[in-house]
């Protein structure tokens, strides 16, 4: 099993920045993929974010490319997800996931491992 734990939501202007951070625990965690998604308000639970084991290789979701940069500290245990000039169409519960598959990803449908969330609500 993989515990996962999301920290650093809040409430944030338009234009500002925040930082998520996701701290796992319970198996060698460099052996994992990690990522991010998002759930919105009515809304269905959808890709963000995700970077591979290596942290080599990362991708995202249209939406935030340019503005959200994800990374890894596996001395740490933790990925982070910097989000910059956040609009309010990023208001969301962000969670925290875990594959050992990279491909399984940016399918919400495929990952074995989810945090509890973290809300991130931006007003305008």
């Amino acid at each position: 099993q993989v515990q996962l734990v999301e920290s650093g939501g809040g409430s944030v202007q338009a234009g500002g920045s925040l930082r998520l951070a996701c701290a796992g625990s319970g198996r060698t965690f460099s052996n994992y993929a990690m990522g991010w998604f998002r759930q919105a308000p009515g809304k269905e639970r959808e890709f963000t974010a995700t970077i591979s084991a290596s942290g080599s290789n990362t991708v995202y979701a249209e939406p935030v490319k340019g503005r959200f940069t994800i990374s890894r500290d596996d001395a740490k245990n933790t990925v982070y997800l910097q989000m910059n000039s956040l609009i309010p169409e990023d208001t969301a519960v962000y969670y925290c996931a875990a594959d050992q598959q990279f491909f399984h990803m940016t399918n919400v449908r495929a990952v074995d491992y989810w945090g509890k969330g973290t809300l991130v609500t931006v007003s305008s």
